[in-house]
This record gives structure tokens, sequence and C-alpha cells, in this order.
């Protein structure tokens, strides 16, 4: 990290960005060159597959034969390779193998439906597909439509390719072309490390992930290789890092949340890395913490809420743990309380995008104050104005814009270059959150003026929902909304007009949700109008939908015609 660390001066704010910089080479290649390569760099915890892991000389060596395999494919720099992995040694091995080649890292989750994936192959412009054997029968029949894609790497076939009556040893044949199927496992235990890493620009561009949008189809932010050193006052200001650091995560390294704090981060600062794959329990958690002596934990508020609620374990049971960190929705005041008196600790959270990386935390020097958000980190160029650009004073509400020059912006929305001009105004990115910041400098989060569902940590556009289910011959018309269920869990909940004057079935509803759509995306609970509340000038009064909810929740009477809940 030496070589990093005059980057930023926090006493001044200013930043000195190198020309030329790869991911690669900060997470991995310089703690080889600095002699830590038989350091600890990941652990991967998988209920049915065992325990994985790499030392920083491994995961380099790994990510070296990745990036001849990407040779040997004939990708150029600044192709698109789409990873769709669960939580393993290979997402790693991918992702840096292919920031290390110039090529661009495209993490997709896990939850996505096959039809969600072929959008992003296609919107992406992918050539190669990263996936795994388990995830191969859904997405295997829709293989034709991955519009650039003309290679898969698969992991978990174990040496045995899958056999499809489209499938032979060769791969797919769509009468155009032929799309190879290829045992990455395999290959790479066959291939040579290709040790060079492309000597990048700090701006050329290295992952883009995507993120919900109001067009009702998910849009690409692409990010430059300086996104990482954008992330540099997060890792002071709220991971608190100490030596040799162990870091469990609970998320998967597909969401951009865990993508910075899970495998960026902790790496590029040296510091050891834990992850699990399997089924989702409260009492995995303080398992997986006393078992490889966690320093810190980093979840999103229902973890921790199950931890509370679904455990007896305490502070005394986790002695090697003394830091905890959260994000992708509020923690909310009480659990916060509840975890102080079980653990003697604090949850530290912070706020972030796609878009940007956190920039905004609560962090160890300062108290926390429940509710707020804590300070701008040092090194970001942060403001809140008003709709005619000008500084709000202390408690006003005001638009949160930053600094264009943030190392940690993204470079573009993807094919998108109107949205791109529109989010950039007067020198500043526009985030579309609202916040106050009260006469100690706290940040008081208001949230988005627009309609994001947040929901277990993930953001969601009603759009995107309403888009896929207005297909279903049953729905005239339909609105998706949070419905929250507790202080600390909101679900997707959708308001559907049928066709005709009947109400249409509600599980047929939720199973076309289920097989079309994310998990987290698909709606939970279905309530059925005959005609929706709208302004004069049609547009539907989304606020009215929520109040109607909250309050047939508090009578605990049916909703309109009749309501069904998802299994869980």
């Amino acid at each position: 990290m030496q070589q990093y660390d005059n980057i930023l001066n926090t006493k001044t704010n200013q930043w000195q960005i190198p020309e030329h910089f790869n991911i690669a080479h900060g997470c991995i290649r310089q703690h080889v060159d600095q002699g830590r390569g038989e350091q600890l760099a990941m652990i991967v915890e998988d209920q049915q597959r065992g325990t994985s892991q790499l030392t920083y000389q491994q995961l380099d060596e790994q990510s070296g034969r990745f990036k001849r395999v990407l040779n040997s494919l004939r990708l150029a720099v600044g192709d698109r390779v789409l990873i769709r992995l669960p939580n393993s040694v290979y997402y790693p091995i991918s992702f840096f193998g292919v920031l290390k080649h110039g090529a661009i890292a495209v993490p997709t989750s896990t939850l996505l439906s096959a039809s969600e994936v072929v959008y992003l192959a296609k919107d992406s412009g992918a050539k190669v597909l990263v996936t795994d054997q388990c995830m191969w029968s859904e997405l295997v029949d829709m293989l034709d439509q991955l519009g650039s894609v003309h290679t898969v790497l698969l992991t978990g076939a174990k040496g045995r390719l899958p056999v499809d009556d489209k499938i032979n040893n060769h791969g797919v044949n769509d009468n155009e072309r032929t799309i190879e199927v290829i045992d990455l496992e395999q290959v790479l235990t066959a291939t040579d490390a290709d040790n060079q890493i492309v000597n990048t620009l700090a701006q050329d561009p290295a992952y883009l992930v995507y993120t919900s949008g109001t067009t009702g189809f998910p849009k690409g932010v692409l990010h430059g290789h300086k996104s990482l050193l954008g992330r540099l006052p997060a890792s002071r200001y709220w991971f608190d890092f100490k030596s040799a650091d162990r870091v469990l995560h609970s998320g998967k390294f597909n969401w951009t949340y865990v993508l910075g704090s899970a495998l960026m981060d902790p790496l590029f600062h040296g510091h050891s890395v834990i992850v699990y794959e399997g089924e989702n329990r409260a009492d995995v958690w303080p398992m997986l913490i006393n078992k490889h002596r966690c320093t810190i934990f980093i979840g999103v508020p229902t973890i921790y809420r199950q931890i509370i609620e679904k455990t007896q374990v305490k502070g005394e049971d986790l002695p090697s743990l003394r830091h905890c960190m959260s994000a992708g929705e509020h923690l909310s005041d009480e659990m916060l309380a509840r975890w102080r008196q079980r653990f003697a600790m604090d949850v530290y959270e912070a706020i972030g995008m796609s878009e940007c990386s956190y920039y905004i935390s609560q962090r160890t020097d300062m108290p926390i104050r429940p509710g707020s958000a804590g300070f701008v980190q040092p090194g970001h160029r942060v403001a809140l104005l008003n709709d005619q650009f000008e500084p709000v004073t202390d408690n006003q509400e005001g638009m949160i814009v930053i600094e264009q020059g943030d190392p940690g912006l993204f470079l573009r929305y993807w094919q998108r270059p109107d949205e791109t001009a529109m989010s950039h105004q007067r020198g500043y990115f526009i985030t579309g959150d609202y916040a106050r910041r009260d006469d100690d400098g706290y940040i008081w989060f208001i949230g988005r003026k627009d309609e994001i569902i947040n929901t277990f940590g993930y953001r969601v556009s009603p759009y995107e929902i309403e888009r896929v289910m207005k297909t279903h011959p049953l729905v005239s018309d339909c609105v998706a909304l949070a419905e929250n269920i507790s202080p600390d869990k909101a679900i997707v909940s959708i308001c559907v007009i049928s066709e005709g004057q009947e109400p249409g079935n509600a599980q047929q509803l939720l199973d076309f949700a289920n097989a079309h759509l994310a998990r987290y995306k698909a709606p939970k609970k279905v309530y059925f109008y005959q005609q929706f509340p709208r302004t004069k000038n049609g547009k539907v009064i989304r606020k009215k939908l929520v109040s109607d909810i909250e309050k047939m929740a508090h009578k605990q009477t049916q909703p309109m015609d009749r309501t069904i809940e998802a299994s869980s």
C-alpha cells in the first residue's frame, strides 16, 4: 500500500490520481511484489461444496491463467465478460483475470431470471459468459439468444460438460454461429499463467454494473479503474481497518455493495475475506465468525435482525469480532439499540449508490446518532443544494450532489449518453437523493424523490416489475410499491387491475412473477383494485396506494377485493 498512501490528502481534500492504474494490480499483484504472496486472500464456505481458499499468490496465478484463456479466445481490450457465478473462488479469479486483460467485467446476479440475463448480455454486448453448472438448466434453452456471446466458461462441471439435444462437446449451434462451452476449471489447470497486467489508464473502463432504471429496463453503470482509489475514504472512515483483519461479508460478490466492501476494498489493503454460499440461516454468521476468527462483519439490516431474533449469541461468544458494518437500507434505531445491548458494539452504516462508492458514513471517532447517516467522508466533495443549485443552510432539506472530479464516480451510463448528460449538471453529479445536515455536521438521509423500492438491501425499480407483470394476460394495469411489514423489513407488493370485471388469480400472478423476475424483485403480495387513484392528468397517486395498504394493515382488514401472500 505504500505506493498509494499519498493519493488522498484528507486535510486538503486533494487527490493525486496516478495516470496509470489497474484494479488487479492494486488488489493482488502489489502484495505479491511486496513479499506477502503467502498471505491468505480469501476463504469461501460453500454449504454443498465445502471450504476453498486462495492466497494472494494463488489468486495472482489463477487470474493470470484466466487472462491467458481470454487471450486464446481473442478477446480484445474493452470487450465485455459477463460473470454470473455464486460465491466461489472462481468469482475473484474471473473478475481480476478480466481486469488484467484490459477487458470489462459485468457482474450479474445469480437471482436474475434467464430472460433478464439475456437482456444484460445483449445490452452489454458481452462476448464471454462465465457461469456455474448449478445455473445451467435455467439458461441452456436461451443460449442462442445471448447476442454477441460466443463462449461460455462453465464452473462446477467436474470434467463433464452438460449434454442436451441442443448441445454437444463443441457447444450450441443456432445455425448462425456456434457457442462454445468450456469447462473452466479443467482449462485453467491445463493453462500457464500470463503474468502481464495491461497497463490501463486509471480512467479506463474496468467493470459494468446494472441498476434498476426508470424505463423498466436495467441500465449499465460503467466504472473506471480509478473507482477503487475513490473508495479510499470508505476504507479509512467506515471500515476502520487494523492489521491482518479478517472480513466476513453476508452478501454475494455480484452486488455492487459486496463487490467493493467484500472483494476490492479488503484485498486492496491486504486483508483476508470470508464469504458464504448456501442456505441463509441466522446461526451461520456467528458460526463463521468464530470458525475463521473474523474481526469485521458486514451485512444488511435483515441479517442483523435475524441474528438478534433467531439466535441467543452474545458479544462474549464472539471474542474476535470488533467492528460491524451495514448498508443497503437503514438499520432501525430499535435494532441498533438491541445490537448494542446484546453485543456491546455499534453497527456502522454508510450510504452509496451504483454510480458512486460509499461517500457518507458513520465513523468510529464520532458518536453514532441513531437515524443519522453520519458524515461526508473526507476526500469526497459533496453539497446539499436547492432546486436553484444554491447551497442550503443547516437543517434544511437539499439534494445531494457530488463534484464531477470525484474519482469514485462512474464514467457514464452504458450506451445512454442522454441520461449521462442529464445526471451531470453545473459541475455536479445529481444523485437523486435528498438529505439535511444538522448543526454538528451529521447527515440525515431523506431518500429519493422517485419511487425506487428498497427491499432486503436491494434497490428495485417499480417500473421494471410493472413492465414484466403487465405482460400477463390477467393484468390490465398494475403498480409495484414497497410495503413495510416491520421497522426493518419491506417487501415488494403489487396493486393490480384485472382484465375483466372479476379479480384475477393472485397465486397465478405470484407464480408468474417468480418465473420472470429475480426473487428479490418478485412481488410477495397482490392487491386487487377496480381503479387506481389518479391525478387530474391521469398519473397514478402511488402515495395514496401506499397509504391504503398501511391503513388496511393497521385495521387488519382485507384490501379492496382480496390479498394473497407468497410463501417465503
